[in-house]
């Protein structure tokens, strides 16, 4: 079942490009941003923090507690951060989706951001990476080069510079989220507390943008539908399904099983949309394909922390 939770996550995940290309005209990518989590952040929140309270009253006498050092005003700056951090992501992913399209802007995104969440976590603990992932980084890296210099089969030249510089800040915000988070659960945070806290404060932050972006798309049927899918289905349910899937699973399988997120965007940009991709980046997608499986591959550690013990 945890096998099954994270895969549908991955699937949900996947939607997000599409969903948003299929909307109504006269959204941004700031708009849609801001109401995917407003909604979405709301929702998770609720659900996760009522998931935390039943898993604390089910907790064992002699289950892990936060360290001392876990304790204060850090580890809430830490949650803070993890909200404000997926409440830039919204708006850096979706310009990278209308720029490049969603196959391209979405495997960018995600094709950096374990690139970037290995090196944010080398600088600061100083741990050196393994030859397997810094193989599988070189592999990743030149795919998004021959995407950048590829793009899309009618289009006259590669990939919009802005874009991509949107989906690879997009990997750069999922990258703190993942080292702030991997901080908080070492310290022994419940998961469901850490991703609750992270809706919140995320939905808070998009909240105070909402008087300076123009919703008027949100008053059509296709817009508001747009926008309950995106917050409910794609962050409060997925971000759920994913935090319970990964309770029972070990790092490097949770890995393998994300990839099931840009294979997803990528069929339904390519079949739903129509989008065609270059020859040149079919092989950059491919390369970066390698190395994203590589580092799913090399990705075990002796360091992983035990799962979570969640009761369904």
């Amino acid at each position: 079942m945890h096998v099954l939770a994270v895969l549908a996550a991955a699937l949900l995940f996947g939607t997000t490009g599409t969903s948003q290309a299929l909307g109504p005209d006269g959204t941004t990518p700031l708009s849609i941003g801001v109401m995917r989590m407003v909604i979405g952040g709301t929702g998770l929140a609720v659900i996760a923090f009522a998931l935390a309270a039943r898993h604390g009253r089910r907790r064992p006498a002699g289950a892990v507690r936060p360290r001392a050092g876990g304790r204060g005003y850090r580890p809430l700056a830490l949650m803070v951060l993890t909200g404000l951090c997926l409440a830039l992501y919204q708006p850096l992913f979706f310009l990278g989706t209308a720029r490049n399209g969603v196959a391209v802007g979405t495997v960018v995104a995600l094709g950096s951001a374990p690139i970037l969440a290995g090196l944010l976590e080398w600088a600061l603990t100083r741990r050196m990476p393994t030859a397997t992932w810094m193989g599988a980084t070189a592999l990743a890296t030149l795919g998004v080069v021959l995407l950048g210099f590829g793009g899309d089969a009618t289009g006259a030249g590669g990939t919009d510079p802005v874009g991509l510089l949107g989906s690879v800040g997009a990997g750069a915000s999922f990258a703190v989220i993942a080292n702030a988070q991997r901080r908080l659960l070492d310290e022994g945070w419940d998961p469901f507390t850490v991703v609750g806290a992270m809706g919140a404060s995320s939905a808070v932050i998009s909240a105070l943008a909402l008087p300076f972006v123009d919703l008027a798309w949100l008053a059509s049927p296709a817009g508001l539908a747009m926008a309950l899918w995106l917050g409910l289905a794609t962050i409060s349910i997925a971000y759920v399904l994913f935090t319970w899937g990964l309770s029972g699973l070990t790092a490097a399988t949770a890995a393998t099983l994300t990839l099931g997120e840009p294979l997803t965007a990528s069929v339904l940009g390519i079949v739903v949309l129509g989008e065609r991709l270059s020859a040149l980046a079919i092989v950059g997608l491919a390369v970066l394909a390698a190395g994203l499986a590589l580092l799913a591959w090399g990705s075990r550690s002796p360091r992983d922390p035990e799962p979570f013990a969640v009761e369904a």
